[in-house]
């Protein structure tokens, strides 16, 4: 095997790696063309029996994850979509 074959199955062993890390990277911040946080949280507060919101994380995985409490004191635990404002 010649240097330059060693060479080259190197790089393109890099560059699969690199692809495949791409792939599989976490979105530390919501995507280009989310909805405002603003509007999510509007969107929550007109469910039925709304009462509060206690918490609202960003996931890694590329949702909001948002507690709230109802009227009749339930926890309720959503992932919303940050696109759409949708549930997942």
């Amino acid at each position: 095997m010649g240097p330059r074959l060693v060479l080259g199955s190197i790089v393109v062993a890099l560059l699969a790696v690199g692809h495949a890390q791409a792939q599989n990277a976490t979105q530390l911040f919501p995507p280009d063309g989310a909805i405002k946080l603003s509007e999510i949280v509007a969107k929550v507060e007109k469910r039925d029996q709304f009462r509060y919101v206690s918490e609202i994380e960003w996931n890694q995985d590329g949702y909001y994850d948002v507690i709230y409490h109802t009227a009749d004191k339930a926890k309720v635990e959503i992932k919303i979509d940050p696109k759409t404002g949708q549930p997942r």
